[in-house]
């Protein structure tokens, strides 16, 4: 089943799902960011620690 097809069988079960990010210490949901942040925001790659030490 594709993704396309499995969202719209699923839609009356799915909730809106707000995205907070940090910017400048502060908090705040990335839907109020302006065109160039979310674009920004899109960009960012997101890393995993390693963790070598015992």
């Amino acid at each position: 089943m594709s993704k396309e097809a499995l969202l719209e069988k699923l839609r009356d079960e799915r909730t809106k799902c707000i995205v907070y990010t940090r910017v400048m210490g502060y908090h705040r949901p990335v839907e109020s960011f302006n065109v160039g942040k979310t674009g920004e925001h899109k960009e960012r790659v997101q890393f995993v620690e390693n963790c070598t030490h015992k």
